[in-house]
């Protein structure tokens, strides 16, 4: 216990250096868990703060209150605790729209299900909100929780999917599917379960050589923002906060409240070395055409999440995918422009500036999707990536945001 206590205690200490280039004030003794740290007589801010005080301490201090995601977050980290969709890291998404708000709109018990003949909108709508396409819309059609059996197969499936994809672009082609089928087989015609199970989940801990992270790692990409913001972000039903960026392909800024009025607008936030995001990346592209005469789509692009200078990842070096952190915004609209060309992104792509405006307003880092209504309001805001990106989540609220609208009429 005295060594693990020691090692935290180093652990701030350089952190604290990483992150602002001096010591912050506190006790002597920079050990948070010795007995000369103060407690906190006020909740600690997201942020290097957090290094002065032991988790006890913290969680003490929010007793009653709300803790801030980020707060969650760097608890989880701290305590060396497994970082999945089911933690403190990962926060699920907020919505307007529930399975209670549509079965109340169309006047049945919620127990019910939802059959076509009674639904109030566009036969389409009505298919795309019907997940298991069993002919009618129920409670488990709109659950995208980590407890659903359906999601979590889903995780499942993402995994194989970035394992048999080694070009890193979100899609696979039959050349990629024939190599991993070669590869596994090992000059035999075909594979049996376990040979595809220990391709697909390494042994261990879940992560895939080379990429899992050190805790002071971890901590240090936490307080630069580039595995989450430290800012929370609107609440559903607040006012988007207004931005202003360059497109990347040049021309004049786009503002976002320029955009508001007409259609909802659905907010993309991503990055290159996300390898989740690049991997569902091509699912916000066929939202967007299943939905582009609906909703009017933007992509922010945000700090990078695996630099090579931070929390580096073996899987984005085996795909092309080596970048530093951009230190000027040129060198952030060369990586934008690498992105966009990897995976063919045909959304308006801004870039975002290097203070992180628009990703810390949004807490857009490492991803995120939002769906902004026409009276510029918070419609859905998707959890923190990669866990809580969740295009097709995304997709049912943009839906029932046309819903409310044409019930408006």
């Amino acid at each position: 216990m005295l060594v693990q206590r020691f090692r935290f205690a180093f652990l701030a200490f350089a952190v604290c250096h990483s992150v602002s280039g001096a010591v912050f004030a506190g006790p002597q003794d920079t050990s948070p868990d010795s007995a000369s740290a103060k407690a906190p007589t006020e909740p600690p801010r997201p942020g290097p703060e957090l290094l002065k005080f032991t988790p006890e301490q913290i969680e003490a201090a929010y007793e009653g209150k709300r803790m801030p995601e980020a707060v969650s977050m760097y608890l989880v980290i701290a305590r060396g605790g497994q970082m999945d969709g089911t933690t403190g890291w990962f926060g699920p998404a907020a919505s307007r729209f529930s399975w209670q708000w549509l079965a109340e709109r169309h006047g049945i018990e919620s127990d019910q299900p939802l059959r076509k003949e009674t639904f109030r909108g566009d036969e389409r709508i009505f298919t795309q909100l019907d997940r298991d396409r069993d002919g009618s819309i129920s409670e488990s059609d709109l659950d995208w929780s980590d407890g659903n059996p359906w999601v979590r197969q889903s995780y499942m499936i993402n995994r194989l999917f970035r394992r048999i994809d080694p070009s890193g672009d979100g899609n696979l082609t039959v050349e990629e599917w024939q190599a991993f089928f070669d590869r596994v087989a090992d000059g035999e015609k075909s594979i049996r379960f376990e040979q595809l199970r220990d391709a697909i989940i390494p042994p261990g801990n879940g992560f895939l050589p080379g990429d899992q992270p050190r805790r002071e790692t971890l901590i240090r990409g936490l307080m630069a923002g580039e595995i989450g913001s430290l800012q929370e972000g609107p609440s559903v039903d607040e006012k988007a906060p207004d931005f202003e960026l360059k497109p990347l392909e040049g021309g004049s800024p786009v503002r976002l409240s320029d955009r508001i009025g007409k259609k909802p607008v659905v907010l993309v936030f991503g990055n290159f070395t996300c390898g989740p995001f690049r991997s569902m990346y091509p699912t916000v592209e066929a939202v967007r055409k299943r939905q582009t005469d609906y909703a009017d789509f933007l992509f922010i692009y945000v700090r990078e999440a695996h630099p090579t200078n931070g929390w580096a990842m073996k899987s984005n070096e085996k795909a092309g995918v080596a970048i530093a952190q951009p230190t000027t915004y040129q060198e952030r609209h060369a990586v934008a422009e690498q992105c966009a060309a990897k995976l063919d992104a045909t959304i308006p792509l801004l870039v975002d500036d290097l203070n992180d405006t628009a990703g810390n307003a949004y807490s857009g880092m490492p991803a995120r999707l939002y769906v902004i209504d026409t009276d510029g309001k918070v419609a859905y805001k998707s959890g923190r990536g990669p866990f809580g990106f969740k295009p097709e989540e995304m997709e049912q609220a943009l839906l029932m945001t046309l819903l409310e609208n044409n019930a408006a009429k």
